[in-house]
């Protein structure tokens, strides 16, 4: 498995890995009406700007197949002082689970905050994800809820955070 920097030229990649990660992590916790309205289309621009704005980095198999992606940078909502970093997302197709891949991706965007000056990390989860416990597997404390709204569904949200990236 082979983890290294998005380019622009791996975003439909990247989106088909989006895409069907929400369908199938989330069918049953968000409402079927948006994950149907999800569209690779859509995500493939997203992730082209996406890997050129952010630290977007890519798992491959040994077919040069992105399998799962992780991307992170500067903290976007200043709920949690001292957090400064964040990890926006990390999603790998379900038959890659379990087998250290998203240590290694959520490693590699640590990585990258830290050379960015960057000194704590946070996420923020849907409480019913099933990955949920990866997040304190690898180290992460429940720092706060939030709610987020999709598509008239009210959703719990868990922040994880990280205080000292140096020590992750």
């Amino acid at each position: 498995m082979n983890i290294r920097m998005a380019t622009p030229d791996d975003a439909a990649q990247i989106a088909r890995v989006h895409v069907d990660s929400w369908r199938s992590t989330y069918k049953g916790i968000v409402p079927d009406s948006f994950l149907d309205r999800m569209s690779y289309e859509k995500r493939t621009e997203r992730w082209k700007q996406n890997s050129v704005e952010q630290n977007v980095f890519v798992a491959e198999n040994n077919n040069t197949e992105i399998v799962g992606f992780a991307n992170g940078g500067k903290e976007r909502q200043g709920k949690f002082a001292g957090y400064d970093g964040e990890l926006y997302a990390i999603y790998l197709f379900k038959e890659y689970q379990g087998k250290g891949i998203g240590k290694r991706l959520t490693q590699a965007v640590v990585d990258s905050l830290l050379k960015e000056g960057y000194q704590a990390m946070v996420i923020w989860v849907l409480e019913k994800n099933p990955a949920v416990h990866f997040y304190e597997a690898i180290g992460g404390q429940p720092l706060g809820e939030d709610e987020l709204e999709i598509d008239g569904a009210k959703l719990k949200e868990i922040a994880y955070g990280w205080q000292d990236l140096q020590q992750f």
